[in-house]
């Protein structure tokens, strides 16, 4: 690796974002539950806005479970001595990249080719 990695670095911010993830899982799940309302004493309006809002939670918990994905293969990947290596075409991951997110698996080209297909 050209660029030497402080893998402590991202392992440490790989490890505290996870567990904040884990930590508000229990309030997402809250958020997703079916609601119950009694539809004689609530509006149509009402009812709507609650299963609106019930949607837009269970797409933010699918998007942070991705997010989760990503950071349990990084920390594998820190483990098996991987990490900072584009899991498409080997090759590094800049330093600048892992930096604004240490979960990324790819380089910048082959993230670049993906959002072309």
């Amino acid at each position: 690796m050209s660029e030497e990695l402080d893998l402590d670095h991202f392992k440490k911010r790989l490890t505290k974002r996870y567990q904040i993830i884990l930590a508000d899982r229990e309030a997402q799940k809250k958020n997703t539950a079916p609601k119950e309302l009694d539809q004689t004493s609530v509006g149509r309006l009402s009812r709507m806005d609650a299963m609106q809002q019930q949607q837009m939670a269970k797409a933010a918990a699918l998007l942070v479970d991705q997010e989760r994905r990503r950071i349990e293969t990084a920390l594998k990947r820190i483990a098996s001595e991987e990490y900072g290596y584009c899991i498409l075409c080997d090759e590094e991951i800049a330093g600048k990249r892992l930096e604004f997110d240490p979960s990324l698996l790819t380089c910048i080209s082959c993230a670049q080719n993906a959002e072309k297909q």
